[in-house]
């Protein structure tokens, strides 16, 4: 891998395979819809037995009902497995309750039919409809907040997580390079990162795949610099979010609140658009206010203001 921070030669960034993976994907393998039936599918994955298949169609024809209702009357299996197979079924990927590495922020991930998940597939609706986000867009989207405490990194990484259950890659960058959080939230790893890369060290293998949903990856921060303002006001930062945006159908990138200092507005700047993150019955009306204003009069699209009830 070579970076340039100094130099007019356009940085090669190596991420190894999990870019590799991304920049690869095909069409073919994103619209794969699996034709299993679900009883196929429990059984390949050692939740039921041949015999139990046999006993479940009889429970299904005797009382009317699907297969996985079946199953569940008859203690084979439980909702849990059913909502993998149909996962599967429909190339829906999520988080299965047993991946207890995750952190319970990420609803969309280990509770993806609740009312939380929802909001969050409401609003990668509307981001996705108004071009904000998707493949062709040519830019990233910076999520922002006026204040700490606000929902920011809970709204990157479950946005990030909807984005990717649509099938298309999609890259999470943790550009927090004062309190970074994204590592502790999908429990990787944070001894390189972003840091890293933009101050010039050779690092590979930064970006990590997060298992279960295989269109989503990670960038974490890596080690906490001493000068973040400085890392992302140089111009490897903005070439790096260019190549990132070309190798990925989505990127989203977690900021510090606005409060930390100018960081926000640059990485909004960088990014081309960004999402404001408020916090109800917390947020201040006069931060608030601040913020909108500098992202206004900044070269960021402005993509819309969010209040966080939860």
């Amino acid at each position: 891998m070579r970076t340039a921070t100094n130099s007019h030669e356009e940085p090669d960034f190596d991420w190894g395979p999990a870019s590799q993976a991304a920049a690869s994907w095909s069409d073919d393998e994103i619209t794969d819809v699996h034709d299993k039936p679900i009883g196929s599918i429990l059984t390949e994955t050692n939740r039921l037995g041949a015999g139990q298949v046999q006993k479940v169609l009889d429970y299904q024809r005797k009382k009317g009902v699907r297969f996985g209702e079946a199953a569940v009357a008859l203690r084979l299996v439980n909702e849990d497995d059913v909502l993998f197979a149909l996962s599967q079924q429909f190339h829906y990927p999520y988080a299965p309750h047993g991946r207890r590495d995750l952190s319970g922020e990420l609803v969309a991930a280990v509770q993806p039919f609740g009312e939380q998940a929802e909001a969050f597939r409401a609003l990668r609706s509307q981001l996705t409809m108004r071009q904000v986000v998707g493949g062709g867009s040519g830019r990233a989207l910076a999520v922002v907040s006026p204040e700490c405490g606000e929902g920011k990194t809970f709204f990157a990484a479950n946005l990030a997580i909807t984005l990717a259950q649509l099938g298309g890659s999609t890259l999470l960058i943790d550009a927090d390079l004062r309190t970074p959080r994204l590592h502790e939230v999908f429990s990787i790893t944070d001894r390189a990162g972003l840091s890293g890369v933009l101050n010039g060290r050779q690092q590979a293998n930064v970006i990590h795949q997060v298992p279960d949903l295989k269109s989503l990856y990670v960038l974490p921060v890596g080690v906490t610099p001493p000068n973040p303002l400085e890392l992302l006001e140089r111009p490897a930062f903005g070439r790096l979010l260019l190549e990132l945006i070309a190798k990925f159908d989505n990127v989203i990138v977690d900021t510090p609140a606005a409060q930390r200092g100018s960081d926000a507005g640059v990485i909004a700047s960088r990014c081309g658009a960004a999402l404001v993150v408020a916090r109800r019955h917390q947020s201040r009306i006069g931060a608030l206010q601040k913020l909108v204003t500098s992202l206004a009069e900044s070269r960021a699209q402005l993509a819309g203001l969010v209040i966080n009830e939860y």
